[in-house]
């Protein structure tokens, strides 16, 4: 199959494709969107090869995109949504390891507008998503990270697991973020068997501070100035409290890479020991990303919006890093495109396409199967010589 090349305009002949896009935030799956695209370049051009490879970085949608690359098996758990509603979650067990997607318990998605309120949602859910792989009999247990509807710092994860947070007169705290400005101690050491942990996270937040969960994601899941004052210092002091007072956990919890992940559940898993991974590395290495890599001529990624946050760390930023090491052009396609073509480019961005330049916002969010068929035909006319 020819590999051939301009260095400008970037022209493949014959070409096979790697389509990996990301979901577009309450609008398509990874799954589905991948499809969309695939479906419209093959309109086009039925003689290239397409390879898709949806993926994810440990945000809704990380389980189906590991149930597509694995021969898993899905194991239901009933659980919990943010508000405390009964819920039917399901893990994802595969060689021994368990996979927990903690937006399916404590996801932005699962709320209404007037829902959203973290000084009162809680990740008790997460928990006994957990609990369920382990249950389940999972040797090792991989929790994605992202989408959260919480700012909690896992303290209803942890309560889930027995290590409720008390008030100093000895009883339980209700859930949400804003109530841990009166912790006092935990109830106990978490009713959870010693397996491996592990926090899948492309966010390297801390818990705290400018950069942390409060500050950085609050306002998207309903906290207004007030609440973010209110929210930071119950936070302060819950960690203290949690350092204190869970076996094992590592000193400096608060100011730990990723502790702020997911609205704090990073914290509350660092300091149960997990460890913390790269959620699209780990995505990468189980769906064969790389070696899929290695023989495309091109590569078709995508998300909700690709704005500058997309190049610094985010999935599709690290598919055109990767693509880059490899000098295999990479187009992204989002709903929205506000990055600099030169930004783009240092990142190892070839092309970007917007959804909205085709049909507007309305459709792009109402249709966006529609719209990423449009979107593939035009790519499929623009770079396969077929």
């Amino acid at each position: 199959m020819s590999r051939l090349r301009r260095v400008a305009g970037w022209q493949t002949a014959g070409v096979r494709v790697l389509v990996c896009p990301d979901k577009f935030a309450g609008t398509i799956s990874a799954i589905d969107a991948a499809a969309a695209l695939a479906e419209g370049w093959q309109a086009v051009a039925p003689g290239d090869e397409l390879v898709r490879r949806p993926l994810s970085d440990g945000g809704p949608g990380f389980l189906a995109v590991l149930a597509a690359a694995t021969r898993g098996r899905w194991r239901v758990v009933p659980t919990v949504d943010p508000l405390g509603r009964p819920a039917e979650g399901r893990v994802l067990l595969a060689g021994g390891t368990g996979y927990v997607e903690s937006a399916q318990a404590c996801g932005l998605h699962l709320l209404t507008p007037a829902e959203r309120d973290p000084k009162v949602t809680s990740s008790y859910g997460v928990g006994a998503l957990l609990a369920g792989a382990v249950a389940a009999g999972a040797r090792e247990v991989v929790v994605g990270l992202g989408g959260s509807a919480t700012n909690d710092a896992g303290a209803g994860l942890l309560a889930a697991l027995g290590a409720v947070p008390l008030d100093p007169a000895g009883h339980p705290l209700p859930p949400g973020g804003a109530a841990l400005a009166r912790v006092a101690r935990l109830a106990g050491p978490p009713r959870l068997p010693r397996v491996p942990l592990v926090a899948a996270t492309d966010v390297d937040h801390p818990l705290l501070g400018p950069d942390g969960a409060t500050a950085t994601f609050g306002p998207q899941k309903g906290a207004t100035g007030p609440d973010l004052r209110q929210l930071e210092a119950a936070l302060s002091r819950f960690v203290r409290v949690v350092e204190r007072d869970l076996p094992g956990c590592p000193a400096g919890l608060a100011g730990l890479p990723g502790a702020g992940a997911a609205g704090g559940l990073g914290a509350a898993l660092l300091g149960l020991g997990a460890r913390r991974v790269s959620g699209i590395g780990l995505v990468r290495r189980v769906t064969g990303l790389d070696a899929t890599l290695a023989t495309a001529d091109l590569v078709v990624t995508g998300e909700g919006r690709f704005d500058p946050s997309s190049v610094r760390g985010k999935l599709v930023g690290g598919v055109a890093a990767a693509a880059r090491d490899r000098a295999v052009p990479c187009l992204v396609v989002a709903g929205q495109v506000s990055v600099a073509a030169d930004r783009a480019a240092a990142a190892g961005v070839t092309a970007a396409y917007a959804l909205v330049d085709l049909g507007g916002v309305e459709a792009a969010l109402t249709r966006p199967a529609e719209g990423l068929r449009a979107l593939g035909a035009r790519l499929a006319r623009e770079w396969s010589a077929g």
